[in-house]
């Protein structure tokens, strides 16, 4: 008997699985630019004075204990042509298909700049164009995915005073939440000081011990004390201090000793300090440090200088709106609920059922490989350690524009991934098949 071959989800041919790859090596901007202030440390993220609602996620659980791993970057695929299922190790002939791509990417980005142009910007039309792919080009993924993450709103009018009042509260942010207790016991100093036409006195601007506050003392263990939130705070600052120095050791961008690397370091550090300290039911967990990666970068090599300058800023509100959508995989609390990771892997398995039985039924029944052994790190990095870099750019283009969500394209995005191994994965057993999917083969994102 002659089985059926399986009919291809029509969701996976729409147009928006296909925005092809043009570059394979994510382009370096020289370091020209000046680093940000430097860091010291914090105060409670209860101070009704920087703890902002907007931009505080719910506290909904703990800091999650699982390690995430890196794997190993790899190079992407130069392969084009249409997608066959039952083969995904076909080899594709690029040398007409190219130049289609070229004038299909100068079109786009034409059609893109023009959208970009209006006074009030069609956010639907932009999103169609972008989920095509956007050229990396013009500065034209820059803007586009702070429209699409709603941090510059559609009417163009009002960009430059957003722009200006978000930079300045993420100023306030810094001076609140980096400062070092030290300094805050030195401004107590300070304001002991005698002032002009006062008697000077035998040490003075010193505080006696009787007179220091309870909970500006070093040895307090007091709840509201700053000193003993410094030094609960400073386990959280190590972690991501050491994660920052492990991001994309590969990109000059992100890693080496040039002091244009060092201070996308701590631009780094500093959001992912603030983030933690204004969302105490998060804080930070291990990962999350990667999917800051892409938007910083991003960002900081836009064109526009003042765009480039205030890159840290502007990273720092788009991070706090793409983790409003996936806060909930953090969460430790959250893992059996209908919100948490454990149900968002579940709606994946359910998902390739509905798609392909075939495959389901040998993965999970057959040779019995858990979804979570594979699909926890696809979800809670948002893929950014299954590509390249220049790959998770365009893969987040489609990610961050399809209207469904971002947490449903996702899912989208990991099912096809499946499909298109799925010749090996039918053919492979429990070890074959999970070596495979912790270590995703390269592919043309465009299929996906």
């Amino acid at each position: 008997m002659v089985k059926k071959k399986k009919r291809v989800p029509d969701w996976l041919n729409s147009p928006m699985w296909s925005s092809p790859t043009l570059t394979t090596s994510p382009p370096y901007k020289s370091p020209s630019l000046s680093p940000p202030p430097n860091r010291t440390s914090s105060v409670t993220s209860s101070d009704s004075s920087v703890t902002d609602q907007r931009f505080m996620l719910p506290p909904s659980g703990s800091v999650r204990p699982e390690s995430i791993h890196r794997t190993e970057i790899r190079d992407s695929s130069t392969r084009r042509g249409s997608i066959d299922y039952d083969n995904d190790n076909d080899n594709y002939s690029n040398s007409s298909s190219s130049v289609v791509v070229v004038v299909e990417d100068v079109s786009r980005q034409a059609q893109l700049l023009q959208e970009l142009s209006k006074k009030i910007i069609n956010l639907g039309e932009l999103r169609q164009l972008a989920s095509l792919g956007i050229p990396d080009a013009a500065g034209i993924r820059s803007t586009t995915w702070k429209l699409l993450l709603g941090y510059l709103p559609i009417d163009k009018r009002m960009w430059s005073s957003e722009l200006s009042k978000k930079r300045s509260q993420y100023k306030h942010f810094k001076e609140d939440l980096l400062i070092h207790p030290s300094e805050i016991t030195r401004k107590l100093e300070d304001s002991a000081s005698p002032k002009n036409g006062d008697q000077i006195i035998v040490g003075k601007g010193l505080l006696p011990r009787s007179k220091i506050p309870h909970g500006e003392h070093p040895l307090s263990l007091g709840k509201t004390s700053i000193w003993n939130q410094y030094f609960q705070d400073s386990e959280i600052i190590e972690q991501i201090d050491r994660d920052v120095k492990r991001t994309h050791p590969d990109i000059p961008f992100f890693s080496g000793d040039s002091a244009f690397a060092k201070a996308n370091q701590e631009s780094l550090e500093n959001i992912l300090i603030i983030f933690a300290k204004l969302n105490p039911g998060i804080k930070y967990v291990q990962g999350m440090n990667e999917i800051l990666a892409p938007l910083f970068y991003v960002f900081k090599n836009d064109p526009n200088e003042d765009y480039a300058v205030n890159a840290e800023a502007d990273t720092f509100f788009c991070f706090v709106e793409l983790m409003s959508d996936f806060r909930d995989n953090f969460c430790q609390q959250l893992d059996n609920s209908i919100v948490g990771i454990r149900s968002t892997i579940s709606r994946l398995s359910q998902l390739l059922k509905q798609h392909d039985e075939e495959l389901w039924r040998h993965l999970e029944v057959t040779t019995k490989v858990n979804p979570q052994f594979y699909a926890f790190r696809w979800i809670t990095l948002l893929l950014t350690q299954e590509f390249n870099f220049t790959e998770i750019l365009h893969i987040w283009d489609m990610l961050l524009s399809n209207p469904v969500g971002p947490r449903e394209t996702l899912l989208r995005i990991c099912c096809a991934m499946l499909i298109l191994v799925r010749k090996r994965l039918l053919a492979g057993d429990f070890t074959a098949n999970l070596k495979l999917l912790q270590r995703y083969p390269p592919t043309n994102v465009s299929h996906l």
